[in-house]
């Protein structure tokens, strides 16, 4: 019987270490708020985070690390960012989360406010919202 190898071993290729890691989903998150035109207050409320933390995310000088909370907002703004993006062609790709919307769930306020008011619960039914509109849930 012969052996089969289907991949080499990686050779030089390491894990990202945790620095890394927070930087780039602090970088994605910056980018989203950043494509959405949230102002920093909307964008530290969505994020839960102090003025002065999303003064350093944005700069790039943010040293800290993310707690499950924020690992969860960070998914579910990277995950609505990319829904848009596949839902819409124009300016309602980055348009949408300041737009008012008269839908269940949002009573004429903005999918940021609805979700900056609700937190993660309702950061989640915008994503599943925007999914459902998608076509999957």
């Amino acid at each position: 019987m012969t052996t089969v190898s289907f991949a080499p071993d990686p050779v030089g290729v390491q894990a990202l270490s945790e620095r890394a890691r927070v930087d780039a989903v602090v970088k994605a998150v910056v980018r989203s708020a950043e494509a959405w035109k949230l102002t920093n207050a909307e964008a530290a409320g969505l994020f839960d985070v102090p003025p002065a933390t999303w003064s350093r995310m944005k700069s790039g000088t943010f040293g800290g690390r993310l707690d499950q909370d924020k690992v969860t907002r960070a998914s579910l703004i990277i995950g609505l960012y990319k829904g848009l993006r596949l839902l819409f062609n124009g300016p309602l790709t980055f348009g949408w989360p300041k737009t008012a919307n008269t839908g269940p769930g949002f009573d004429g306020r903005t999918p940021i406010e609805v979700m900056i008011a609700g937190g993660i619960p309702a950061m989640m039914q915008v994503r599943q919202h925007v999914d459902a509109l998608r076509g999957g849930l």
